[in-house]
């Protein structure tokens, strides 16, 4: 959950890529997502070291199922999306999106950007970005989470146990810091805590104040990070700068 494992993210492994420019469209079961990495050391080793790696929420999520014996999609159903009444978030394995949808776009300096909404399945992210959800229900989400409404105090310390310098991916506003499947973005507004994440064709930003009783939402249908146009991912504000 602090991304300290050293598991590699399946996403950089050549042969997902591969698999995914072959069969964009074909759903892939959640279990055949970690063993394209499990011919990679683990680096750093275990503890030592911060590294975003999106195969770290692939395996929280089969454990929770592994120890449940309840889909991951049930179980968020049951502990979050009843709790805190959302009612328009889902997890899908397919590529269609509901009607309405915000459509994402593939950008291309001189060239017309082309819609990219529903070229890929959302079963390759799975629990770490295949989401679908609305500002309204990310609203409710993020209050609850970060104002305590799914869990304890002491579950919430453990939480906040902050890896400093340690940022989302992309960066959030103002100076990041890792937790326990949550970050901390000290901004010129205050500290707020969420998360962020992109997705081709798609950018979120989520944040709550502490007390879960302010939050924002900034979704951008372009795909913004370090290495996907970074210039344009530092110029934007997202709300707390």
């Amino acid at each position: 959950l602090q991304h300290t494992s050293g598991i590699k993210s399946y996403l950089d492994d050549p042969a997902f890529q591969n698999r995914i420019k072959t069969a964009p469209l074909d759903p892939i079961p959640p279990d055949e997502l970690l063993p394209y990495v499990y011919r990679y050391p683990l680096k750093p080793k275990p503890g030592t070291g911060y590294q975003y790696s999106n195969s770290d929420n692939i395996a929280v999520a089969l454990i929770a199922e592994a120890a449940t014996n309840i889909a991951y999609e049930r179980l968020l159903q049951l502990l979050v999306f009843g709790p805190l009444d959302m009612h328009q978030t889902s997890l899908p394995k397919g590529f269609r999106l509901p009607r309405p949808a915000l459509h994402g776009y593939d950008v291309e300096p001189g060239q017309t950007p082309v819609d990219i909404s529903e070229v890929l399945s959302s079963s390759f992210s799975w629990a770490s970005g295949g989401m679908i959800s609305t500002p309204l229900d990310q609203t409710r989400f993020v209050r609850g989470y970060i104002g305590r409404r799914l869990f304890s105090a002491p579950v919430q310390m453990a939480q906040f146990a902050w890896i400093p310098g340690a940022g989302s991916e992309p960066a959030g506003p103002g100076t990041n810091s890792a937790g326990l499947g949550v970050f901390r973005y000290v901004t010129r507004c205050g500290p707020v805590f969420g998360h962020t994440g992109n997705y081709p064709g798609y950018t979120q930003l989520i944040a709550s104040t502490r007390s879960g009783d302010r939050s924002l939402t900034v979704s951008v249908n372009r795909q913004l990070s370090k290495t996907v146009a970074p210039r344009v991912l530092g110029a934007l504000p997202l709300g707390l700068r």
